[in-house]
Protein backbone atom coordinates (compact mmCIF):
# COMPACT_ATOMS: atom_id res chain seq x y z
CA UNK A 1 0.00 0.00 0.00
CA UNK A 2 1.12 3.38 -0.97
CA UNK A 3 0.03 6.96 0.56
CA UNK A 4 0.94 10.20 -1.14
CA UNK A 5 1.51 12.91 1.46
CA UNK A 6 1.71 16.63 -0.15
CA UNK A 7 3.79 19.16 1.51
CA UNK A 8 3.63 22.92 1.35
CA UNK A 9 6.53 25.23 2.56
CA UNK A 10 5.62 28.90 4.34
CA UNK A 11 6.88 30.90 6.59
CA UNK A 12 7.72 29.46 9.85
CA UNK A 13 4.71 29.86 12.13
CA UNK A 14 7.29 31.39 14.74
CA UNK A 15 8.08 34.94 12.21
CA UNK A 16 6.31 37.65 12.52
CA UNK A 17 4.61 37.91 8.92
CA UNK A 18 4.94 41.35 7.41
CA UNK A 19 3.21 43.10 4.16
CA UNK A 20 5.69 44.27 1.48
CA UNK A 21 5.73 48.31 1.04
CA UNK A 22 3.63 48.31 -1.95
CA UNK A 23 0.92 46.33 -0.65
CA UNK A 24 1.77 43.75 -3.14
CA UNK A 25 1.97 40.58 -0.62
CA UNK A 26 4.26 39.25 2.20
CA UNK A 27 7.75 39.41 2.24
CA UNK A 28 9.34 36.69 2.51
CA UNK A 29 12.95 37.65 1.82
CA UNK A 30 15.40 36.40 4.00
CA UNK A 31 12.64 34.88 6.00
CA UNK A 32 12.65 31.32 7.84
CA UNK A 33 10.64 28.91 6.44
CA UNK A 34 9.88 25.74 7.37
CA UNK A 35 7.54 22.81 6.20
CA UNK A 36 3.15 23.31 7.26
CA UNK A 37 2.68 22.77 10.49
CA UNK A 38 -1.23 20.81 9.38
CA UNK A 39 1.44 18.89 6.75
CA UNK A 40 3.89 17.91 9.18
CA UNK A 41 1.25 16.11 10.63
CA UNK A 42 -0.10 14.54 7.07
CA UNK A 43 3.93 12.76 7.26
CA UNK A 44 3.92 12.07 10.98
CA UNK A 45 0.48 9.82 10.23
CA UNK A 46 1.71 8.15 7.35
CA UNK A 47 4.62 7.17 8.75
CA UNK A 48 3.21 5.93 11.47
CA UNK A 49 0.84 3.54 9.87
CA UNK A 50 4.13 2.19 7.98
CA UNK A 51 5.57 1.67 11.26
CA UNK A 52 2.54 -0.40 12.12
CA UNK A 53 2.85 -2.54 9.02
CA UNK A 54 0.31 -2.17 7.00
CA UNK A 55 1.68 0.85 4.41
CA UNK A 56 4.81 -0.48 2.47
CA UNK A 57 5.99 3.33 0.92
CA UNK A 58 5.57 6.87 1.73
CA UNK A 59 5.70 9.58 -0.76
CA UNK A 60 6.45 12.58 0.12
CA UNK A 61 5.44 15.65 -2.75
CA UNK A 62 5.46 19.60 -2.80
CA UNK A 63 4.82 22.13 -5.56
CA UNK A 64 6.81 24.80 -6.42
CA UNK A 65 10.75 26.35 -6.32
CA UNK A 66 13.85 24.52 -5.95
CA UNK A 67 13.92 25.70 -2.05
CA UNK A 68 11.32 23.63 -1.65
CA UNK A 69 13.77 20.44 -1.73
CA UNK A 70 14.41 21.61 1.79
CA UNK A 71 10.98 20.84 2.78
CA UNK A 72 11.12 17.23 1.13
CA UNK A 73 13.88 16.48 3.20
CA UNK A 74 12.14 17.38 5.95
CA UNK A 75 9.47 15.09 5.03
CA UNK A 76 11.98 12.05 4.34
CA UNK A 77 14.04 12.42 7.25
CA UNK A 78 10.61 12.47 9.11
CA UNK A 79 10.29 8.89 7.66
CA UNK A 80 9.11 9.51 4.05
CA UNK A 81 11.02 7.14 1.39
CA UNK A 82 11.40 9.29 -1.21
CA UNK A 83 10.20 12.69 -2.65
CA UNK A 84 8.86 14.46 -5.74
CA UNK A 85 9.32 18.22 -6.41
CA UNK A 86 6.80 19.89 -8.87
CA UNK A 87 9.13 22.68 -9.91
CA UNK A 88 7.62 25.85 -10.72
CA UNK A 89 8.09 29.95 -10.00
CA UNK A 90 4.55 30.24 -11.04
CA UNK A 91 2.25 31.77 -8.20
CA UNK A 92 0.25 28.14 -7.62
CA UNK A 93 -3.23 28.60 -6.26
CA UNK A 94 -5.36 25.48 -4.71
CA UNK A 95 -6.85 24.40 -8.04
CA UNK A 96 -2.99 24.32 -10.02
CA UNK A 97 -2.23 22.18 -6.68
CA UNK A 98 -4.94 19.94 -7.17
CA UNK A 99 -4.73 19.47 -10.78
CA UNK A 100 -0.81 18.86 -10.03
CA UNK A 101 -1.35 16.23 -7.59
CA UNK A 102 -4.05 14.60 -9.54
CA UNK A 103 -2.07 13.83 -12.26
CA UNK A 104 0.25 12.48 -9.56
CA UNK A 105 -2.04 10.34 -8.33
CA UNK A 106 -2.99 8.92 -11.84
CA UNK A 107 0.92 8.54 -12.00
CA UNK A 108 1.63 6.89 -9.32
CA UNK A 109 -1.55 5.56 -7.81
CA UNK A 110 -1.64 4.97 -4.45
CA UNK A 111 -3.50 3.80 -2.21
CA UNK A 112 -4.40 7.03 0.20
CA UNK A 113 -3.75 10.65 0.09
CA UNK A 114 -2.88 12.50 3.20
CA UNK A 115 -2.71 15.67 3.64
CA UNK A 116 -2.89 19.09 5.80
CA UNK A 117 -6.69 20.51 6.38
CA UNK A 118 -4.99 23.77 5.04
CA UNK A 119 -1.82 26.26 5.13
CA UNK A 120 -1.11 28.47 7.79
CA UNK A 121 -0.15 31.52 4.81
CA UNK A 122 -3.09 31.52 2.92
CA UNK A 123 -5.00 29.53 4.93
CA UNK A 124 -7.61 28.30 1.68
CA UNK A 125 -8.34 24.91 2.81
CA UNK A 126 -9.48 24.22 -0.35
CA UNK A 127 -6.79 21.64 -2.26
CA UNK A 128 -8.02 18.22 -0.57
CA UNK A 129 -11.22 18.89 -1.29
CA UNK A 130 -10.10 20.20 -5.07
CA UNK A 131 -8.28 17.17 -5.21
CA UNK A 132 -11.02 14.51 -3.78
CA UNK A 133 -13.47 16.16 -6.40
CA UNK A 134 -11.06 16.40 -9.55
CA UNK A 135 -9.94 12.57 -8.82
CA UNK A 136 -13.28 11.63 -7.87
CA UNK A 137 -12.43 10.16 -4.60
CA UNK A 138 -14.07 9.46 -1.23
CA UNK A 139 -12.54 11.97 1.13
CA UNK A 140 -12.78 12.76 5.06
CA UNK A 141 -11.62 16.46 6.43
CA UNK A 142 -10.13 17.57 9.81
CA UNK A 143 -9.35 13.89 10.49
CA UNK A 144 -8.45 13.47 14.16
CA UNK A 145 -7.93 10.01 14.32
CA UNK A 146 -6.99 7.04 11.44
CA UNK A 147 -7.53 3.53 11.49
CA UNK A 148 -6.54 2.10 8.32
CA UNK A 149 -7.27 -1.90 6.94
CA UNK A 150 -7.12 -3.89 4.03
CA UNK A 151 -9.52 -1.35 1.70
CA UNK A 152 -10.89 0.67 3.93
CA UNK A 153 -10.25 3.48 6.30
CA UNK A 154 -12.12 4.44 9.25
CA UNK A 155 -11.94 8.30 10.19
CA UNK A 156 -13.03 10.54 13.16
CA UNK A 157 -13.43 14.34 12.58
CA UNK A 158 -14.98 17.18 14.78
CA UNK A 159 -17.69 18.88 13.67
CA UNK A 160 -20.16 21.04 15.40
CA UNK A 161 -21.87 18.98 17.50
CA UNK A 162 -19.18 16.60 18.47
CA UNK A 163 -17.60 13.83 16.43
CA UNK A 164 -18.31 11.93 13.51
CA UNK A 165 -16.87 8.71 12.24
CA UNK A 166 -16.62 8.17 8.72
CA UNK A 167 -15.77 4.85 6.68
CA UNK A 168 -13.81 5.09 2.95
CA UNK A 169 -13.57 2.85 0.41
CA UNK A 170 -9.87 3.08 -0.88
CA UNK A 171 -8.28 5.31 -3.01
CA UNK A 172 -9.31 7.90 -0.36
CA UNK A 173 -8.31 11.44 0.38
CA UNK A 174 -7.65 12.90 4.19
CA UNK A 175 -7.04 15.96 5.24
CA UNK A 176 -5.53 16.58 8.84
CA UNK A 177 -6.67 18.00 12.02
CA UNK A 178 -4.21 19.65 14.78
CA UNK A 179 -5.39 16.48 17.24
CA UNK A 180 -4.47 13.71 14.69
CA UNK A 181 -1.33 13.31 16.48
CA UNK A 182 2.09 15.01 17.29
CA UNK A 183 4.66 14.93 14.92
CA UNK A 184 8.56 13.61 16.27
CA UNK A 185 11.58 15.32 16.63
CA UNK A 186 13.67 15.15 13.54
CA UNK A 187 16.98 13.66 14.66
CA UNK A 188 20.54 14.29 12.81
CA UNK A 189 20.82 10.52 11.70
CA UNK A 190 17.62 10.57 10.13
CA UNK A 191 18.66 14.40 8.51
CA UNK A 192 21.59 12.77 7.11
CA UNK A 193 19.43 9.72 5.42
CA UNK A 194 17.22 11.58 4.27
CA UNK A 195 20.20 13.30 1.73
CA UNK A 196 20.76 9.86 0.30
CA UNK A 197 17.09 9.20 -0.32
CA UNK A 198 15.60 9.24 -4.25
CA UNK A 199 14.29 12.71 -5.22
CA UNK A 200 12.30 13.11 -8.46
CA UNK A 201 11.65 16.30 -10.12
CA UNK A 202 8.78 16.99 -12.48
CA UNK A 203 7.82 20.43 -14.22
CA UNK A 204 4.15 21.32 -14.69
CA UNK A 205 4.36 20.52 -18.63
CA UNK A 206 5.47 16.94 -17.92
CA UNK A 207 2.37 16.33 -16.22
CA UNK A 208 0.21 18.25 -18.45
CA UNK A 209 -1.15 20.85 -16.13
CA UNK A 210 -1.16 24.54 -16.74
CA UNK A 211 -0.52 26.22 -13.38
CA UNK A 212 -1.34 29.90 -14.82
CA UNK A 213 -3.20 31.85 -11.97
CA UNK A 214 -6.93 32.33 -12.13
CA UNK A 215 -6.97 34.76 -9.57
CA UNK A 216 -5.68 38.35 -9.38
CA UNK A 217 -4.27 39.47 -5.90
CA UNK A 218 -5.24 42.89 -5.85
CA UNK A 219 -3.64 44.17 -2.49
CA UNK A 220 -2.44 42.93 0.78
CA UNK A 221 -2.64 44.82 4.06
CA UNK A 222 -1.59 44.51 7.56
CA UNK A 223 -5.35 44.55 9.99
CA UNK A 224 -5.32 47.93 11.77
CA UNK A 225 -4.08 47.96 15.13
CA UNK A 226 -5.94 47.41 17.82
CA UNK A 227 -7.33 50.28 20.04
CA UNK A 228 -6.55 50.62 24.24
CA UNK A 229 -9.38 49.37 26.25
CA UNK A 230 -11.15 51.93 28.65
CA UNK A 231 -12.29 51.79 31.99
CA UNK A 232 -16.45 52.47 32.57
CA UNK A 233 -17.71 53.27 35.97
CA UNK A 234 -20.65 51.44 35.81
CA UNK A 235 -22.93 49.03 33.55
CA UNK A 236 -25.26 51.90 32.64
CA UNK A 237 -22.14 53.95 31.04
CA UNK A 238 -20.75 50.28 29.27
CA UNK A 239 -24.28 49.76 27.83
CA UNK A 240 -24.73 53.65 26.35
CA UNK A 241 -21.23 53.00 24.96
CA UNK A 242 -22.28 49.78 23.44
CA UNK A 243 -25.41 51.43 22.14
CA UNK A 244 -24.43 54.80 20.64
CA UNK A 245 -20.62 54.69 20.13
CA UNK A 246 -19.57 51.65 19.06
CA UNK A 247 -22.98 50.32 17.69
CA UNK A 248 -23.03 46.50 17.95
CA UNK A 249 -26.40 46.52 20.30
Amino acid sequence: MKILVPVKRVVDYNVKVRVKSDGTGVDIANVKMSMNPFDEIAVEEAVRLKEKGVVTEVIAVSCGDAKCQETLRTAMAIGADRGILVETTEELQPLAVAKLLKALVEKEQPSLIILGKQAIDDDANQTGQMLAALADLPQATFASKVDLAADKVTVAREVDGGMETLTLTLPAVITTDLRLNEPRYVTLPNIMKAKKKTLDVFKPEDLGVDVKPRLKTLKVSEPPKRGAGIKVPDVATLVDKLKNEAKVI
